[in-house]
């Protein structure tokens, strides 16, 4: 007896030929194998547009009538991206069949574009072989990307990864439910139906963990400005999504085992918490006094709103105060975070805190004259160095070109147009209030932006890399001045 693939009816009367379906799976393996990369941003952006699709459906407006191309598309990236930035009011525009597409659309771009490609893979190969997990292993470890050999001291393994693909699967489903049960008695108890309350509970939960910061109620967070339990709970959320889904998988290896934490969950943890700490104080010391934001609180809230707003500029996007009238150094402040963003692999976006830890541990180094860059005790490779620098180095570009196309079609002030295209680059969503007024040329820029910043700098130039060379020589070297 056979115990491999079973023979399809056309091999059976035609021997030697395949059915359509077994060469779709070839096709699939083929590509796949091929580019990791490419096949990764083929199915995100293939996501992109079916969602688009069915948002220019007239059932998924409130109306009934279809939505113009560039709202569903930038409502669509926004979506899948888990950005947040919105070019209409999306708790009146909507209808429930258009709320329910973007509530799937927001757990789906949760995932991350190359662990989503690597179940789409394994769906249609109906197995998750080492090609899959290699793509989704690649959303923990970009190097993975290039040829060659990669060291396995890290967060996430590769024998692990099956287990990593259940973490986030599990902590998406848990985490979500316990923020939608925390929450939903606070919204009855704000006079929200009850079948109402358990819809934008739900909702709330889902975009918060997503870091995406949509709200389904038409006054937003405005009614919770005082409610340090609501704002608590999903600040609490925003925070387990970002840290990244290798962090939360070795936490949960830790607390089962008591397993060694790794390199990658130190910094990232350490990084994040010193910037929460950093920008809620710094907003805090802006802001205490400005009645247009937080200046007219409660003595006792302020502190709390500062730290609100530094937790949401990691790429939560929900806010409690008018952004558009907050100081000019706040939304500094607030680029600044976002730029950097969250852990890698998380729903955040930017250039990850990790990122940002590698660069500072480099300068630290090359000032105590000491060749390796060192971190509790183990040695960081230099080619995580040149990976970190390349991604800084391009998603600086991305931001400039997008600030400069912003400013030339909306004629905004450079602090708002910097605003908005980091927000849009870091997949954050929080508004200086020129998303909902920019011109339809304007929602192209930033739809293109915010698809660059979650696709990523190293996936997308993985990707557009037509091939990978072995050079077989080395120049001779030559020292040129920097500084």
């Amino acid at each position: 007896m056979s115990l491999g693939r079973r023979s399809s009816p056309v091999a059976a009367i035609f021997p030697g030929r395949k059915s359509p379906t077994e060469r779709f799976h070839d096709w699939v393996n083929g590509f796949a194998q091929h580019s990791p990369s490419r096949f990764a941003v083929v199915i995100f952006t293939s996501i992109i547009l079916i969602w688009t699709v069915l948002l220019m459906l007239p059932i998924s407006t409130a109306d009934g009538t279809a939505a113009p191309f560039h709202v569903a598309l930038f409502t669509a990236v926004s979506t899948i991206c888990v950005t947040g930035l919105a070019v209409v009011d999306m708790s009146s525009y909507w209808s429930a069949f258009g709320n329910v597409v973007i509530f799937i659309g927001i757990e789906v771009g949760a995932i991350g574009v190359l662990s989503l490609a690597s179940i789409m893979g394994a769906v249609v190969t109906r197995r998750l072989g080492l090609r899959q997990k290699l793509m989704a292993a690649s959303d923990s470890n970009s190097l993975r990307l290039h040829a060659g050999p990669v060291a396995e001291s890290q967060a996430v393994r590769l024998g692990e990864i099956g287990g990593m693909l259940t973490t986030v699967a599990v902590s998406l489903l848990v985490i979500e439910c316990v923020i939608a049960l925390l929450i939903i008695p606070r919204l009855i108890m704000y006079g929200t139906e009850p079948v109402m309350a358990i819809f934008e509970g739900f909702y709330y939960a889902a975009s918060a963990f997503t870091n995406t910061g949509f709200t389904p109620n038409h006054e937003g967070l405005e009614p919770f400005t005082h409610d340090a339990w609501m704002l608590g709970c999903l600040l609490t959320a925003v925070f387990l999504g970002s840290v990244g889904f290798p962090v939360i998988f070795a936490l949960a290896r830790w607390a089962r085992r008591r397993q060694h934490l790794s390199v990658h969950v130190k910094l990232t943890l350490v990084t994040t918490i010193l910037l929460f700490v950093a920008g809620g104080l710094l907003i805090y010391a802006i802001e205490g006094n400005n009645p247009a934001t937080i200046g007219a609180q409660d003595p006792w809230m302020r502190p709390f709103t500062s730290f609100f707003l530094s937790g949401m500029a990691r790429s939560g996007g929900f806010s409690t105060i008018d952004i558009a009238q907050a100081d000019e150094s706040t939304l500094q402040v607030l680029a600044m975070l976002m730029f950097v963003g969250g852990g890698s692999a998380s729903t955040a976006g930017g250039i990850k805190v990790t990122t940002l830890a590698i660069l500072f541990l480099a300068a630290v180094a090359e000032a105590r004259g000491v060749s390796d860059i060192q971190a509790f005790g183990r040695r960081i490779p230099q080619d995580v160095l040149r990976l970190g620098v390349s991604v800084a180095l391009w998603g600086s570009t991305i931001v400039a070109v997008s600030t400069i196309a912003m400013q030339q079609i909306t004629g905004a002030p450079f602090s708002h147009a910097l605003f908005e295209a980091i927000s849009a680059f870091a997949t954050c969503g929080l508004s200086s209030g020129l998303t909902s007024d920019m011109p339809e040329a304007g929602s192209y820029v930033l739809s293109a932006t915010m698809w660059l910043g979650r696709v990523g700098t190293v996936t997308m130039a993985a990707a557009l890399a037509s091939s990978e060379t072995k050079q077989l020589f080395r120049l001779p070297e030559e020292r040129i001045i920097v500084g």
